[in-house]
């Protein structure tokens, strides 16, 4: 097959999609994977990012071979994958350094490096990041309060809770202002700081924070999404932490219902929530006081 802007397999099918060619065929190839098709996802990439070579085009080169970097990345080759992600921090970087777009390929390499064990490689390109957004979006917006989770999970991963508090309260506190108290993203921040204020041992805020993080869910998802059924899990370890059996058991009921709904009866979310409803069960069980004769 060869290979030219015109080629009809990936050439944009509208004058707003050739305006960024580059995003459309990112969608595209995202089109693809989620239809379980990585192969062709692949495919779609390789061979716009061919184009942009040819048109020398470096920040479509650059976003491609983020997006290549990614697919290679769910697809289980880390080292496959962190070639592409730094290539495309070397051309996006050499670019123009303080671009945004250059903050979103650190993070996303920084993700990379967490995953092989590199923390002490991923924190400045997370502090580097932070910076470029800062600068070009200033202190309060979503963007900025992205980069600052990302940094407080790295902190939190590490054990540095205290280093990852501010951090994590900083990102709440944006997604509260620009996205609502009651946004699905903000709910994702609320649930981070419940599971720092667990690790810190302060299991009656954290409880707080969770049963917020679930109403969140419940409120913009509907009672029967699977975020409802991951908050309702979350929630149910905390109060078996506290040694509340009565209130774990109707939340890993409702979970597993959910779980075994959406995802199916065999899946490994819905046989851990089995699992620990077996469990929790013994134990109740095995704590009942014997009636007498």
């Amino acid at each position: 097959m060869s290979l030219s802007a015109d080629d009809p397999a990936i050439a944009p099918p509208s004058a707003e999609a050739a305006a960024d060619p580059a995003a459309y065929w990112i969608a595209e190839a995202a089109a693809r994977q989620a239809a379980g098709d990585p192969a062709g996802a692949h495919d779609i990439l390789e061979r716009a990012l061919t184009i942009h070579e040819q048109q020398a085009d470096i920040p479509a080169q650059a976003a491609t071979l983020n997006a290549l970097g990614l697919l290679w990345q769910e697809v289980g080759d880390l080292a496959a994958a962190r070639r592409l992600l730094e290539r495309a921090l070397r051309l996006r970087a050499d670019y123009t350094p303080t671009h945004p777009d250059t903050a979103l390929i650190l993070d996303n390499l920084a993700w990379l490096l967490q995953q092989q064990g590199e923390v002490a490689t991923a924190q400045p390109l997370l502090e580097q990041a932070l910076t470029i957004r800062t600068a070009a979006y200033g202190h309060t917006h979503p963007l900025t309060a992205e980069s600052l989770n990302n940094l407080g999970y790295l902190h939190k991963s590490q054990g540095r809770l205290a280093a990852a508090q501010p951090l994590y309260e900083q990102a709440l506190a944006i997604y509260e202002q620009a996205r609502g108290p009651d946004d699905a993203v903000t709910a994702v921040c609320v649930h981070n700081l419940a599971g720092l204020r667990a690790a810190q041992g302060d299991l009656t805020t954290a409880r707080r924070l969770y049963e917020r993080a679930l109403a969140i869910n419940e409120s913009a998802f509907g009672p029967d999404h699977p975020e409802v059924a991951g908050s309702l899990h979350t929630l149910a370890g905390l109060c078996l932490q506290q040694g509340d059996w009565a209130s774990a058991q109707p939340l890993l009921q409702r979970a597993l219902a959910i779980a075994e709904a959406t995802h199916g009866p065999d899946h490994p979310f819905t046989t851990t929530i089995r699992t620990n409803g077996q469990v929790l069960a013994m134990i109740m069980a095995s704590e009942t006081p014997l009636e007498p004769d």
